[in-house]
């Protein structure tokens, strides 16, 4: 494994959807679409804090490479 896990950040859904500015829903889409990875615990999910940093840098990097 890449890192130790005790060093993995874990993010609610509410706390991405504030990270990001968009609704706690279209984050749940954003995870059902697999398009954001998360785990789930019982009813809720958690998002590593790097895959949130990964989506926002590949978000850029489309918008950058469509616009040019």
């Amino acid at each position: 494994m890449a890192r130790d896990l005790s060093e993995v950040r874990f993010l609610t859904v509410a706390e991405v959807a504030d990270m990001m500015r968009v609704s706690k829903m279209t984050v749940y889409r954003l995870v059902h679409a697999g398009e954001l990875p998360a785990i789930r615990f019982g009813r809720s999910f958690r998002v590593p804090e790097s895959a949130v940093e990964a989506a926002i840098t590949s978000h850029i990097a489309d918008s950058d490479s469509a616009a040019g």
